[in-house]
């Protein structure tokens, strides 16, 4: 049975796409599935994917090359699949030697805002540059491309055109997300935020368009579900301002659950908000907690993002808002409380678009079709 070898610096062995999604199905189809990651210390077998990861984030490049070199030729795969540059610089050699598929999987901007934070100007110039060449150093090296959407195809995309490649978006296995269309209350509302807590992915946007609707409707039983944690210092002292500066009653902080039980952690929220900042970025990003909210049924309030509005067109489900002006993101929520109705059929195109369009068992054949002409290529 050919083997596939899924290479990543960053994401954990036990990230979503690249576990629950894309190795699960590559496994059920008969193929002998092994996922080396830099993130975290595990060696087993889960669900018969062979995993074997290491925590040397903050070893040096050479010796995270090496880690990677040492699984493969142990490995021996017919097929790579690596989630970031390095990954296919590291596999270069023996992509060579045994004439195997490299496919180069880009969900992720190269470089990232969050790599380039560290640097002090001028030198954070020389570091876009230098990480930017890097990319398109993997995009040579690379035989396949995957995107995770349309808006990341620059510039590998037309710059290697003559190379095959396929978007693959972020849809989630109807088998992970448990439906929880909601039926509106009087005078009651529970508003949902998850992920990162930070200002960047827009925790100040959306406490201030909840603080809106307190003083719009100051009746109204107004619930706040955060799901999520900060991840620095910085955005820690950014969140406690925000929560003496708004002084909400009625909030509740989950803490960030397993992948299999994501979609539990909000079922009781009426709406759901991604409000993160207008960025580059930001704005050619196509967010996948938007397809788990779909699917549990949410009507959602979303940055107007250009990755959003190509991949999508306008909402059936819900709004796309300038994040900063809290002022008509509260009249949104407001109308959904005066008009249930509207409500009601938001909540059902939510489900319904994602049972029909956007979940994983639409687009898992055309992946392992993808992966197998890869390999066949040989």
């Amino acid at each position: 049975m050919p083997k596939i070898l899924f290479l990543t610096t960053s994401h954990s062995y036990d990230d979503d796409r690249i576990f629950y999604h894309q190795a699960k199905t590559l496994r059920a189809q008969g193929f002998e599935v092994k996922i080396c990651s830099l993130y975290a210390d595990y060696k087993g077998v889960i669900e018969g994917i062979e995993v074997e990861a290491y925590s040397v984030l903050s070893e040096s490049i050479e010796t995270k090359m090496e880690t990677f070199r040492k699984v493969c030729y142990l490995f021996e795969p017919d097929t790579i699949i690596c989630s970031e540059p390095l990954a296919v610089v590291a596999v270069k050699r023996y992509v060579k030697e045994r004439k195997v598929s490299c496919i180069y999987d880009v969900t992720e901007w190269y470089p990232a805002m969050s790599m380039l934070e560290v640097y002090p100007y001028p030198s954070k110039l020389f570091h876009a540059v230098k990480f930017f060449l890097i990319q398109l150093y993997a995009g040579f090296l690379s035989t396949h491309f995957i995107f995770g959407e349309t808006t990341k195809k620059f510039p590998l995309a037309y710059l290697f055109w003559f190379k095959k490649q396929m978007i693959l978006p972020y849809y989630p296995d109807p088998g992970y997300i448990k439906e929880s269309i909601k039926t509106l209350q009087p005078d009651t509302l529970t508003l949902c935020y998850t992920g990162m807590i930070s200002e960047d992915k827009g925790i100040g946007n959306f406490f201030k368009a909840v603080d809106n609707v307190r003083k719009k409707l100051p009746g109204l039983n107004l619930t706040i579900l955060l799901v999520g944690a900060t991840r620095k210092e910085s955005d820690e002292l950014y969140f406690s301002k925000l929560l003496s500066q708004y002084a909400f009653e009625g909030i509740e902080i989950v803490k960030p659950v397993p992948f299999e039980h994501f979609t539990e952690t909000f079922a009781k929220a009426d709406i759901c908000f991604d409000l993160r900042e207008f960025n580059f970025e930001n704005h050619h990003s196509l967010p996948i907690k938007l397809f788990y909210f779909m699917g549990a049924g949410k009507p959602v309030i979303y940055s107007n993002l250009k990755g959003i509005r190509e991949h999508m067109g306008s909402l059936t489900f819900g709004h796309l808002a300038d994040p900063g002006n809290a002022g008509q993101i509260s009249d949104i929520i407001i109308s959904y409380i005066e008009n249930p109705e509207l409500y009601n059929i938001h909540a059902s195109n939510a489900r319904k678009e994602f049972m029909n369009r956007y979940n994983w068992k639409m687009i898992s054949d055309s992946f392992v079709d993808f992966v197998k002409k890869a390999i066949d290529k040989n």
